[in-house]
């Protein structure tokens, strides 16, 4: 059977949790897009960072021992400069509240970045940058106030770093909305405007959506109606993968990017899919029930989960309540069900 890098043209691939995390690759990440591209899959890095212009994440990527170029990154401000680019005209001046990796993104649409509302915007983009304060902060509130459009590169309210969680461009955008009382147009994920720029610079005719978290990416390939691989090798757990909403839930579902090269069938979950491999699950009385004939070990283990989570899926969206997944979580290998404590 075709592996998914064989089904699939490019792979769309989101960045933290998948590719890497923090300075380091995630493990088997190297060895398996290698792996993919000589099988003639073609790669795309789509992150929602619109701080940093496209060569900086190239460099950081060929530098964990992943070969990218510039031409292979897609960020959140490359979709927000493509969606002002389709309703002003050529030259137009847009507020830039943000950083190099907006600027860039809007000369290369052929718009005119600016610093300040007094030079009269047609429009304002705003991105996260760790230099953005409040003066830029009132100059983009300025600009907003008069009318003009205003295109988010994302909404993320948080954003990791190494010393812990702080603020990301949702909470940036929050100051300009409440000074200014308007709603942004949003570009980033899981607006549709990310993946559809990720699929015009790559020309992908079957592109396949590879991320970790259920809100951003899988919702994202969701709304795009293109179909997705979820990794859990990032912040999603087992648990949330399991009561997953129904915009959320991914095509395929791995343990990380060796998936690339196995069959789609293996991968598989959906609702109502409940023998999987060795496993098969039913709901009963409020409790998801495993029953294995092999034991919780590499591809076995991933079957349990896609069985839990095709029973789960199916009585959820019957509408009946499911109280209890981890027993059978534990079960299949997932996590542990020992209590805490003496």
């Amino acid at each position: 059977m075709p592996s998914l890098a064989e089904t699939y043209d490019v792979a769309l691939l989101d960045l933290d949790g998948v590719v890497y995390v923090g300075a380091y690759a995630v493990e088997h990440a190297t060895a398996a897009l290698a792996n993919a591209r000589a099988g003639g899959m073609r790669l795309a890095f789509v992150t929602n960072n619109a701080a940093r212009p496209p060569q900086a994440v190239a460099d950081q990527l060929t530098g964990l021992g992943i070969p990218a170029t510039s031409a292979e990154v897609v960020t959140s401000a490359h979709a927000a400069a493509r969606v002002l680019a389709d309703m002003l005209p050529r030259g137009a001046r847009v507020l830039v509240v943000g950083g190099e990796g907006l600027v860039d993104a809007l000369r290369e649409r052929a718009l005119t970045p600016v610093g300040d509302a007094a030079a009269g915007p047609a429009a304002v983009v705003q991105g996260f940058h760790p230099d953005v304060g409040w003066r830029l902060l009132a100059e983009g509130s300025y600009a907003v106030a008069t009318g003009v459009p205003w295109v988010a590169s994302n909404a993320d309210r948080t954003i990791p770093t190494p010393r812990g969680t702080a603020p990301g461009n949702g909470t940036l955008v929050d100051a300009v909305r409440a000074a200014t009382s308007r709603e942004p147009i949003v570009a980033g994920k899981p607006e549709p405007p990310m993946h559809r720029e990720a699929v015009l610079r790559t020309n992908a005719r079957r592109p396949l959506v590879v991320g970790d978290r259920l809100d951003t990416d899988i919702e994202g390939a969701r709304r795009s109606d293109v179909e997705s691989l979820l990794v859990l090798s990032g912040v999603t757990t087992p648990e949330q993968l399991v009561h997953a909403k129904p915009m959320q839930r991914p095509t395929y579902v791995a343990e990380d990017l060796r998936a690339l090269a196995e069959p789609a069938q293996g991968l598989t979950v959906r609702p109502g899919l409940v023998q999987c491999g060795g496993f098969s699950a039913a709901v009963e009385d409020g409790r998801v029930v495993l029953r294995r004939s092999v034991s919780p070990d590499g591809g076995a283990r991933l079957d349990g989960l896609r069985a839990v989570c095709g029973a789960t899926w199916a009585a959820e969206d019957r509408a009946e309540r499911v109280v209890d997944v981890e027993t059978a979580l534990a079960e299949a290998g997932w996590i542990s069900n020992t209590p805490d404590g003496p």
